[in-house]
Parts: C-alpha cells; structure tokens; sequence
C-alpha cells in the first residue's frame, strides 16, 4: 500500500462553480494525486464547468479525474435531487473505476451510497465517511433536518463504513465519546495550506497596489476573510471599530466574504455611517485571495465561545499565518491549539467589543514589531500545516484501514 498506487472515488457534496468552501478538498485531493493516488471526484455543477487549475500550487492534478452533475442551485432541493443521481451513478463509477476507497461526505450521501456498498463487497472497497464539522450555524426546520443527517451518517458509518475521518484530534475524541466508535476506526485530516500559493515574498508588490486602488494607504488594516454569519463575532468586531475610532484615525476593518449576513453588514455600514472604517468585499477567486491578505496589517478570527467552536480547525487563520500576518484571536482552544503561546498570536480575552478593541488597539501599537511576530506564523504552518504534511497523514490512516 506505501508504495502502490490506490484508487480513490471521492463523492462530494459541493457545487464546485458555487461553494466557497471546496479549497480544502481540493487542496488535500491534489496532494495525494502527488503521491499517486488516483482520485475520481464527484460532486455538482449549477452553470459554469468547474475546472481543476495547476495554476495554485507547483502539483498536479494529472491522477485526477471530476464528474460534475449539473444541477441548478437550491439549498435543499439541489442535495436531495443529487442524492437520488448517486444512487445510480455510484455503483456505475465503481465497476468501472474500481476504487480501493470510497469517501462520501456526511449528509444525504451516506444513505444514498447504500446499495453500492453490496457491489463494494465483492471489490473489497471501503467505505469512508468524511465529516468536516459537526452541525452548526443551523437553525429552524433546515437546521433540525441538518442535524438528522448528521446523526444517521454517523449511525450508518459506524455500522457500515469501513471508517470515518474528521478535521481535528479534539472533534476525533468527542465524536468517539458521543456515539460509543473505536478510535483506531477514525483518522484526523485537518486544514492545511498551499504554502506555495500563500507564500508572502509573491504578493507583497500586489498587496501593495491593491492596498492603493482602495484607498488604504497609510491606514491600519484589520482584515477579515471567511463566511459571513451571525455567530462568527463579525459584528462585535464593528462594534469595536467604533470605539477604536474615537481615538485613532487610521485603523480600519476590511471584510472579505458572503453569507447570510453580507447584507445586513452593509445595510448596518450605511445606518452607522462608518463606510470610512469598515469595508465588505464581495469574495474573490480563491488564487486571488492572498493578495488581499498580504495588503492588510493583520487577520483577525473572533470566534465567540461558543462550545461547536473549540474544537475547529480555522483555516483563515492558516492563511493569514502562512501570509507572515499576525493575527487577532479570540483565547480559546481551536485558537490555542495552531499558535499556543507564539508572538503571532494577539489573544482577545472574549468577543466582546471592549475586549477587541483593545487587541486592536495594542497592534496598532505595536505595528513596528508585526513583520517579526508574523515570521514566526510562517514557521508554523511549515512545521505543521502544509497540504503535503496533511496527505502524509491522511495517506497513514489510509493505509492503517486498508491493513484491518
């Protein structure tokens, strides 16, 4: 197994010319295609063809093949539609790719896949539920019915799967605890980052020029990228700016991102009328995002304490990391766990605006000491958290699964 190539059907449940959030599948897909593996993704299309680039890393998807079902955009018809596709599509891909694993993402899938487990039986394909996040941000009937697929799709892999992985060590021990799993059944990927593309030498002349077309020269630049909702602690950070703003001038806070809660920011912006402190950006291509970062001063996650936070794997914050940016934090686990007690680290002491301001405050402060404290984020992610080292494990765990 070290040293032969594999075959590995990957069955998505992304919309990949819609869904923001494909980057870390992709990444870790295109790292063991580098280490031969062959891999055949399944996912969907809403209108554009989705194209898997080179242009994003010096490896390649050369071992890679994609399927795109096109399916129009619906947050709830859209994934019922697509898991009644793989129920016929599945054992098709399998006869004909035969796959040494199958990975199916939680959700509808891990019930839709259920009849190619029988034809994976006489192929001694295993089957792998992958869970990203345990159920957050969700509420109301969309939220209850999130939940349940949850629950079944850990019920069913529990019972069927060959295994299961998950994104930190922490979520692995409370996952195992929750629902009664042997350990040695689920391996850990976590975030990474593509270090080639986040790489802070190539972007600083463009970080530069953008920080200029914006009008930010000369300004502070707290800077913000990910999904746009409520319990993120995007809008505590507003608040914070406001105090901030009675007594410095030339900070800023620069949102880059959507969701549910892009439009009720920029509605607040203008009733406030602080557009001169705080800026939402629509979201850019994911090639384009270290650009952005590179022409702040630093990343900022104010994640509130809430406890389905502690134990995430905040992949904003590899990046702004790997971009040489240190960053503001608020002190809890998932936070502790990637910079401990590292200079690149800036803590909050909780996710109120009081207690942001302050950390803003103390690196504006200190702004001649950041381009040091962000070199030693760099150090990190290069010790710990490169897409190459995240498919050495994930690779480990492949192998452990395949020897049982």
């Amino acid at each position: 197994m070290k040293n032969a190539e594999r075959n590995i059907l990957w069955v998505s449940p992304l919309i990949f010319d819609v869904s923001l959030h494909r980057t870390a599948q992709l990444e870790l897909i295109r790292s063991l295609a580098n280490k031969g593996y062959h891999v055949f993704l399944l996912g969907m299309k809403s209108k554009a063809v989705f194209k898997l680039e080179e242009k994003t890393s010096k490896s390649s998807f050369a071992y890679t093949k994609i399927l795109q079902v096109p399916i129009r955009y619906s947050p709830i018809i859209a994934p019922v539609i697509y898991s009644f596709v793989t129920i016929f599509l599945v054992p098709i891909i399998i006869l004909r790719f035969n796959p040494d694993f199958v990975i199916v993402e939680k959700g509808m899938l891990s019930i839709s896949v259920l009849p190619s487990i029988i034809i994976s039986k006489f192929k001694k394909t295993k089957f792998i539920l992958d869970i990203r996040s345990i159920p957050v941000e969700v509420q109301g009937f969309y939220g209850a019915l999130h939940k349940f697929f949850f629950f079944i799709s850990v019920l069913i892999a529990k019972k069927i799967f060959s295994g299961i992985t998950i994104v930190t060590p922490m979520e692995k021990k409370r996952l195992c605890s929750n629902f009664s799993i042997d350990p040695n059944r689920v391996g850990v990927w976590e975030n990474g980052v593509n270090i080639a593309l986040f790489n802070p030498e190539d972007w600083r002349t463009q970080g530069n020029e953008l920080k200029a077309k914006l009008g930010l020269s000369g300004k502070f630049v707290v800077f913000y990228h990910g999904y746009l909702v409520s319990t993120r602690g995007i809008n505590q950070v507003i608040e914070a700016m406001k105090i901030v703003a009675k007594r410095r001038s030339d900070v800023v806070f620069f949102i880059l991102g959507s969701g549910p809660l892009a439009k009720h920011l920029k509605l607040l912006i203008k009733k406030e009328n602080i557009q001169n402190i705080v800026f939402v950006h629509d979201p850019v291509d994911y090639k384009d995002v270290p650009r952005f970062i590179s022409m702040c001063d630093v990343g900022i996650s104010p994640t509130p304490n809430y406890p389905y936070w502690w134990f995430q794997s905040p992949l904003n914050v590899l990046e702004y990391l790997s971009m040489e940016k240190p960053v503001l934090a608020t002190d809890l686990p998932l936070h502790r766990r990637i910079m401990s007690n590292q200079k690149c680290a800036i803590y909050i002491a909780s996710a109120n605006p009081e207690a942001i301001a302050k950390a803003i405050e103390f690196a504006a402060k200190n702004k001649e000491k950041l381009n040091d404290w962000g070199k030693v984020g760099r150090n990190i992610i290069l010790q710990n958290y490169t897409w190459e080292k995240i498919a050495e494990n994930f690779h480990n765990y492949l192998y452990q699964l395949h020897n049982t």
